[in-house]
């Protein structure tokens, strides 16, 4: 059946990733968990149960009270080109989940002031043959160890950071394209003439938000490192109803979708998860587990925008359906 959240269920969601990303409430300093409590003989219960993963890999269950919580900092440009130490973020996304919903599309929209024909996250329909049965497969920037982008940038306004997130620093680039033009993924799309629709421009540009866009430069998705370090998951992640995508921390082997929480190298071993394009040397961080026992039919996906089911066009099942008017 289609799991459809409750409201209670999005609430107890966001309670369990609001203080932290994997194993740790202060993804930034990378503290133990146990440090984050406050003294129990300091502070009086809430009655609030909040429930936090040990760096041994269990869920515990605490009070409120007893968790501090770190304010948001101000990242200067120089922090933001470093990354967040002692992390190395990486994305699974589980073909046999996606049913095209478009919600993580949605989700990285509106966080990054995106209009409807720019998408950070793109979902493809892909057939590896005629004969071959269909599946989508969302597609955001794959942030290589070895990113070709990185190597042509003229200006550095391109850069990968510590921590595996490749980022464009909008005050840097010059529009030249290179990037755009080097990337095998196609993950980059040039600013033509960008208008903020969510948000004003009142806020200051980072390069960990890319807002506000600036026309005349790439723009690309960026993992969402302002989230990442309030311990959040990015917005195509927290966005997803179907539990599609999974985000963490190579270095502690600990990947989670909101939903569930396992390790990342278990996950990828009995799941014969794989990534895209491996053989041009790039190095992604993102990983596909194959779409073997979906959950949901294909046929799901097409309850779109007609200009969405265009771009579908040419795949030799979009083309059967269309010739038996199914859509």
């Amino acid at each position: 059946m289609e799991n459809k959240k409750t409201e209670n269920g999005s609430t107890n969601r966001r309670k369990f990733l609001k203080l932290g990303l994997m194993s740790s409430v202060t993804a930034v300093t990378g503290a133990s968990i146990i440090s984050t409590f406050a003294n129990e003989d300091e502070t009086k219960p809430s009655g609030e149960k909040m429930r936090l993963l040990t760096p041994d890999g269990k869920i515990v269950e605490v009070d409120a009270s007893n968790v501090n919580k770190y304010p948001e900092a101000l990242i200067t440009p120089e922090e933001s080109r470093k990354g967040i130490p002692n992390r190395k973020f990486v994305m699974v996304i589980d073909l046999a989940k996606c049913k095209n919903a478009r919600k993580c599309v949605e989700g990285c929209q509106k966080a990054h002031n995106l209009d409807y024909n720019e998408e950070f996250m793109k979902v493809q329909l892909i057939q590896d043959n005629p004969e071959a049965s269909p599946y989508w497969l969302p597609k955001p920037c794959f942030h290589c160890d070895e990113p070709p982008c990185v190597t042509v940038c003229p200006t550095g306004a391109t850069f990968k950071r510590e921590d595996n997130i490749v980022l464009v620093d909008n005050d840097r680039c010059i529009g030249c394209k290179f990037c755009i033009t080097s990337c095998p993924y196609s993950a980059r799309q040039f600013n033509w003439g960008h208008k903020d629709k969510f948000d004003d421009k009142s806020q200051p540009y980072s390069p960990e938000t890319s807002v506000p866009a600036a026309e005349g430069t790439v723009m690309k998705c960026d993992f969402c490192p302002d989230m990442l370090r309030q311990g959040k998951l990015p917005h195509c992640a927290s966005s997803c109803p179907m539990g599609v995508i999974y985000f963490g921390d190579k270095n502690e082997d600990i990947v989670t979708n909101g939903e569930e929480t396992v390790r990342f190298s278990k996950l990828i071993e009995d799941r014969g998860g794989y990534r895209h394009l491996e053989h041009l040397g790039t190095k992604p961080n993102v990983y596909y587990l194959p779409a073997v026992n979906r959950q949901f039919p294909l046929e799901r996906g097409f309850n779109v925008d007609e200009d969405i089911i265009e771009r579908y066009k040419d795949v030799p099942y979009v083309q059967e359906l269309k010739k038996d008017g199914k859509i």
